[in-house]
């Protein structure tokens, strides 16, 4: 995860908005120039980051959960490899 510095919040977002009929649209003031600030910020640390967006996906417990699985899908192999074998021993199939 990543922080960017110049973080903003909008006292009363609801009243910050032109009318629908009006397209929607934040009123100008400074309250919309410092979300601008904040928006080009995010967008130009993404393009910056995205060479190495590999690295934010692979997680500790990501890797884990995958060792996990492997480990129970070889251990049923085992297990049905070994049940199979105890069949051909005593004479079944």
């Amino acid at each position: 995860m990543f922080t960017i510095p110049n973080q903003s919040s909008v006292p009363r977002a609801y009243t910050q908005f032109t009318s629908d009929s009006e397209g929607s649209r934040m009123v100008a003031s400074s309250n919309r120039d410092r979300l601008v600030d904040c928006m080009e910020e995010l967008v130009k640390y993404s393009i910056v980051m995205r060479p190495h967006f590999h690295l934010f996906g692979d997680r500790f417990s990501e890797r884990e959960e995958r060792r996990r699985k492997q480990e129970e899908e070889e251990n049923k192999v085992v297990i049905l490899e070994h049940g199979s074998k105890s069949s051909v021993v005593n004479g079944s199939s």
